[in-house]
């Protein structure tokens, strides 16, 4: 009698040792798969803030270069919406800040009471600066912050892209012709941050 306790005793304590081992293997698994995780989930986010750093300045660039082969200023003027939509919440807050402020009522200043200083190449940016800070927080939080602004980043750079091929006379001439090549890539460029942010969405 006294040897079955004994061996039920022991069989008690293997099994509550079993049972310990397994859920300590089960925790250090989760542990491992919530890094993983982890440093996966990081990189993306990494890569979509990178993608909407190029972007934001591709589209500056795009937007500075007035001398170009596009043959209407609605091309330009979209890109306004585009920076809007994409600028990195960094940028985005300073502009809208006292900062963004300052700046745009010295250009309303300017442009209403002394219109010879200011030359016609600040329209756009002191346009896109005013914009920033009077726009509603349904567009400069709510729809910036989501896949609607998303995608209409992604539809003004394919409408972009398509126009500028078209006016350039066909995609081998809109890497030929002048200013070409930097207008082509810097619309592509347009494309990668909002593509990327509507994968990285659905996943």
């Amino acid at each position: 009698m006294m040897g079955q306790k004994s061996y039920l005793a022991m069989r008690t304590r293997q099994e509550a040792a079993d049972l310990i081992s397994s859920d300590i293997k089960e925790l250090v698994f989760a542990a491992k798969k919530l890094a993983n995780h982890t440093i996966k989930l990081g990189s993306l986010g990494f890569g979509t803030s990178f993608f909407e750093w190029i972007a934001s300045f591709a589209a500056i660039y795009l937007l500075i270069l007035d001398r170009t082969n596009w043959k209407t200023n609605i091309l330009t003027s979209l890109l306004i919406p585009y920076i809007f939509l994409s600028l990195p919440s960094l940028l985005f807050s300073t502009f809208r800040g006292d900062i963004g402020k300052w700046i745009a009522f010295i250009a309303v200043v300017l442009r209403l009471f002394f219109p010879r200083h200011f030359p016609d190449w600040l329209e756009l940016p002191g346009a896109l600066i005013l914009l920033i800070v009077v726009a509603p927080s349904l567009f400069s939080s709510t729809i910036r912050n989501s896949w609607v602004g998303v995608v209409i980043c992604l539809a003004i750079a394919c409408y972009l892209l398509q126009e500028h091929i078209r006016a350039s006379g066909g995609f081998r001439n809109s890497f030929t012709k002048a200013h070409g090549i930097s207008n082509t890539v810097g619309i592509i460029l347009l494309l990668v941050y909002p593509a990327w942010a509507l994968v990285i969405d659905v996943l």
